[in-house]
């Protein structure tokens, strides 16, 4: 999978917000565990890595000359930084007053990316549409408005599958999953807003793919150095489910020392962890439509998100549909972005009176 992560300094391409309607400016913003995106009214779509760093101590804060580091620079430097990844399992961390200010940088440095600088005498009024996992709608909402208040003047905050089935107009007789780092978030789509009983969140996820990738090389490869950053990588690089289209060999060190190291079955029993929850709520999901409809979701299933990239994934879950009388299962063109870009269609679309002021004071 490509890299598609950006970090505050650099090549960040800071367009002026000319696309304002009468001094708004509207944004779409796919808040995620591993990465977050922003697409705005003024043409700009943007992606971080969902990090966020302070330096550890003095020496640290004179070296890299910043008293914050965010997005993938924040990866490349973590040595020297109390490393925050604040959203877990698609939730903003509990009880962590630091985790509660990374989201807050985090969405700072989304806006910035859109152009606009929150100062005090502004004349752009922000309205954001945020996208997040289906648990956190319920359970993360007041956490959420709080990290955005004084970042933006306006807010709506929905599930991530539904600003992606918005996005795509899969408004009638489908199912949109979405499956990130943190979590894989199920949305069936009935040509009105998704009810709690339509959608459905797993934790089963990329991170947990990760955490099996680890363990199971760990075992087999004992005296091989491992991070959750290096294994990452690989994954992204290389995931697959089903036959693989070739032998997967890395690089890692073993005491000290560049090895290669074949991780194909490991990587394929890793990714392939998903495909039981992920069918099992699929199908779940499909049962409970009206029979009449149902055929026609089975055969308008949608995959979004960075681990639906996973190659043979919608065909192994297509497969699964064949027990049920067929199905069409298929992966978004633009993986990165529809959960956005699906936000800023909600957002232009959305009457005043469904927005919630948010007030600094």
């Amino acid at each position: 999978m490509e890299d598609h992560g950006h970090d505050n300094r650099g090549d960040q391409n800071h367009e002026h917000a000319d696309g304002q309607d009468n001094g708004v400016l509207y944004v779409g913003i796919d808040l995620g565990t591993s990465r977050s995106a922003i697409s705005t009214s003024s043409g700009i779509r943007k992606v971080v890595e969902s990090y966020v760093g302070w330096p550890v101590d003095m020496v640290a804060r004179k070296v890299l000359k910043h008293d914050i580091v965010i997005g993938e620079e924040a990866l490349k430097l973590r040595p020297m930084l109390d490393m925050h990844r604040p959203l877990e399992n698609g939730l903003i961390k509990e009880g962590s007053e630091k985790d509660a200010e990374a989201v807050r940088q985090l969405m700072k440095h989304l806006i910035l990316l859109a152009g606009v600088e929150r100062r005090g005498d502004s004349e752009t009024q922000v309205r954001a549409v945020v996208g997040v996992p289906a648990e956190a709608l319920r359970v993360n909402k007041q956490q959420l408005r709080g990290a955005l208040t004084g970042i933006v003047d306006s807010l709506m905050i929905v599930t991530e599958p539904f600003a992606v089935a918005y996005g795509l107009e899969a408004l009638l007789h489908s199912l949109i999953i979405d499956i990130g780092a943190g979590t894989a978030d199920f949305c069936v789509m009935n040509g009105r807003y998704p009810t709690d009983e339509d959608q459905r969140t797993l934790n089963t996820a990329g991170d947990s793919i990760d955490e099996i990738l680890v363990k199971t090389v760990s075992e087999k490869h004992p005296e091989t150095q491992l991070s959750e950053h290096m294994v990452r990588e690989w994954k992204e690089a290389h995931s697959f489910v089903g036959e693989p289209p070739e032998r997967v060999v890395v690089k890692a060190p073993v005491r000290g020392k560049p090895t290669k190291i074949d991780i194909t079955e490991e990587l394929r029993a890793a990714c392939e962890s998903l495909i039981a929850p992920v069918g099992e709520t699929m199908i779940d999901l499909i049962a409970r439509v009206e029979p009449e409809y149902q055929a026609r979701i089975r055969n308008n299933v949608i995959l979004s998100g960075g681990t639906a990239l996973t190659r043979g994934l919608a065909d192994r879950l297509q497969s699964i549909l064949k027990e049920y009388g067929g199905g069409r299962v298929k992966v978004v063109d633009d993986p990165i972005f529809v959960g956005s870009d699906g936000g800023l269609a909600i957002a232009t679309d959305a009457p005043d009176s469904d927005w919630e002021r948010l007030s600094s004071n």
